[in-house]
């Protein structure tokens, strides 16, 4: 069965910061709305991240991101778990700093709830800029 996108309507997001607290401009919606013009934009500090809650259980195959060149992640460490039960580590993605959307195979995981979180940032301030966050699987 061929992946899909995961993320819809109903999964509750949550990020780490947003630059200057300006959600109309750098709100987490940004990285899902598939506009080139708008981002997700964290403010400074270390370790930014991104929780997904998914309305149902789903089985994560691939991460699909896409960030500002100079505002990405050197390290990327994926967490899950099933409703009720506390987050366990999937696997870390070494993303490259460019613009271009970069896609990653991870382990098949079934779970409820996605952390992605943002360490070793090649801005110097830690903020990370993402334009694009997909996650792909299978609904259960």
């Amino acid at each position: 069965m061929p992946a899909e996108p995961l993320i819809c309507a109903d999964t509750a997001t949550r990020v780490s910061s947003v630059l200057n607290r300006d959600v109309k401009q750098f709100g987490k919606k940004h990285m899902f709305d598939t506009s080139e013009e708008t981002c997700w934009n964290s403010d400074q500090g270390t370790c930014q991240w991104v929780t997904l809650d998914f309305p149902r259980t789903v089985k994560v195959s691939q991460l699909h991101i896409q960030f500002q060149g100079g505002f990405s992640s050197r390290l990327c460490t994926l967490e899950g778990c099933r409703a009720g039960e506390g987050l366990v580590k999937i696997s870390d993605l070494y993303p490259e700093d460019i613009n271009a959307m970069q896609r990653f195979q991870v382990e098949e995981t079934v779970l409820d709830k996605l952390k992605i979180t943002f360490e070793n940032s090649t801005d110097f301030f830690g903020r990370i800029v993402v334009y694009h966050l997909g996650v792909l699987g299978e609904r259960l």
